[in-house]
């Protein structure tokens, strides 16, 4: 019979932006160097988890600690009145 591995799961916030090119580019604030893209967003999502998860192995690897997760963060958008109008740089 198999040995059962404890596994656990770890939530950080990922930032998904779209790619100029088409797709989107994720970024990872609590894990720096985390970069990834997707075609989709559920390719993002992926190659998102997948991006952390090799992250921490290499992490538990080196011996490093591992950021906690940020169960409290999150990305929300923000309203801004202005006085007066201005160009958007799109």
């Amino acid at each position: 019979m198999k040995d059962k591995i404890a596994k656990t799961v770890l939530r950080y916030t990922a930032l998904f932006e779209p790619a100029e090119e088409g797709g989107f580019v994720v970024t990872v604030p609590k894990l720096p160097g985390v970069v990834t893209e997707g075609d989709t967003f559920e390719e993002a999502q992926e190659m998102a988890q997948d991006a952390i998860r090799g992250y921490i192995e290499v992490l538990q690897k080196d011996g490093e600690p591992i950021p906690a997760p940020d169960m409290s963060s999150f990305i929300a958008p923000i309203d801004v009145t202005v006085g007066q109008y201005s160009p958007i740089q799109a």
